[in-house]
């Protein structure tokens, strides 16, 4: 991969890690047993057929859709319509538990290590092993020509 594009890569991960900050320092939310459409549309007061009325769908369809919800098998698009018709705003993310950057790294040092732990194995049993500080420079010069050429970053090892 050329440089301009791991760079890309690189911003594109700073400005994701970024925008995702506030997310990582918040405690997860639970959703309520039965979701968040039926725990807020009862928590206002709304009933379901005034919920039905401002989704402009049939009564029956409500409590479809709130069972899709409580059974996690329920659409963005629904998702993001209910909020609309509860005067709420629809959240949406996937927020990575470490920043993206680290992710990348910790990644191509494992399958550094993958690769390295199979050649010292062979060297060993030949009676060639090398020093445990040449090994991680090994490793980190590994991770390193992985990390330039992200088509191995994420294949199986």
């Amino acid at each position: 991969m050329n440089s301009n594009r791991r760079n890309l890569n690189t911003l594109a991960r700073w400005a994701l890690d970024e925008q995702l900050r506030p997310l990582q320092k918040m405690e997860p939310l639970i959703r309520p047993e039965r979701g968040w459409i039926r725990a807020i549309r009862e928590a206002i007061g709304m009933t379901t057929g005034q919920f039905a009325k401002r989704l402009s769908v049939a009564q029956p369809r409500v409590a479809a859709l709130e069972r899709a919800e409580a059974n996690e098998v329920v659409t963005l698009k629904s998702l993001r319509q209910a909020a609309e018709a509860l005067d709420c705003v629809f959240v949406y993310a996937l927020v990575p538990k470490a920043p993206l950057e680290e992710v990348v790294k910790a990644r191509a040092r494992y399958i550094a290590e993958q690769q390295l732990a199979r050649t010292d194995q062979t060297m060993r049993l030949e009676n060639q092993g090398v020093s445990r500080a040449r090994l991680e420079r090994a490793r980190d010069d590994l991770a390193e020509d992985i990390l330039r050429n992200d088509k191995r970053l994420w294949a199986d090892i």
